[in-house]
């Protein structure tokens, strides 16, 4: 009978933070993004889309909310966007969830998502760096919109972008026609050219 009252109190506890998540969100907590470096050839989207259900079964315990990741196939990497109380408790749930653990954890402020065009358009990361401390989320804002003013004249668009101030790292999504659109859109915007530009799949 005890063990019967203990079960059922702790399935309520679960239900009752679901619920909160549900309703209330996690506004408040910041955004990062988190790096897996698997090595290229070594990861499908298939076993990453398996990888991010154990993440969402297992988040609630340490308190993080992951809302989509990206994979590039060809060169191994995935990228995670979540929002938690601090790097740590990402690097914890992923370790407890499945075991791959990420290379690397940004902090980042996220700008407004446009969302995803009709059909099955291919997506791209676009990465820039810069000196550390010498971008700011305002002035990527103002940047962005330049981005958003020029890309219907090559085929491009802008979803969303995140900023590592600290590390000087701007990451921006995109669907496009090929690398080259979304070069010249930024060129043509903003006089300047990503260091990299990566084909991605999506998930949530």
């Amino acid at each position: 009978m005890k063990l019967r009252l203990a079960l059922s109190l702790l399935l309520c506890s679960a239900v009752s933070m679901a619920q909160n998540k549900s309703t209330s969100g996690n506004q408040d907590l910041p955004y990062f993004i988190d790096v897996h470096d698997v090595g290229p050839g070594k990861v499908q989207f298939t076993g990453v889309s398996a990888a991010h259900e154990k993440d969402l079964a297992t988040e609630w315990k340490h308190g993080v909310d992951f809302h989509m990741y990206f994979v590039n196939e060809n060169e191994g990497k995935i990228y995670c966007i979540s929002q938690a109380p601090n790097a740590n408790s990402i690097y914890e749930t992923h370790k407890e969830a499945h075991g791959l653990v990420p290379d690397q954890i940004m902090r980042v402020a996220q700008g407004e998502e446009a969302g995803l065009p009709a059909g099955n358009k291919q997506l791209y990361l676009d990465i820039h760096h810069f000196p550390p401390g010498s971008v700011t989320p305002e002035a990527i804002a103002e940047a962005h919109k330049k981005d958003i003013a020029t890309e219907g004249k090559h085929g491009v668009h802008f979803i969303n972008y995140w900023v590592d101030e600290t590390n000087g790292t701007v990451m921006c999504l995109s669907t496009a026609p090929n690398e080259d659109a979304i070069k010249h859109t930024h060129k043509e915007a903003l006089g300047l050219s990503p260091d990299t530009i990566i084909k991605v799949k999506g998930g949530k």
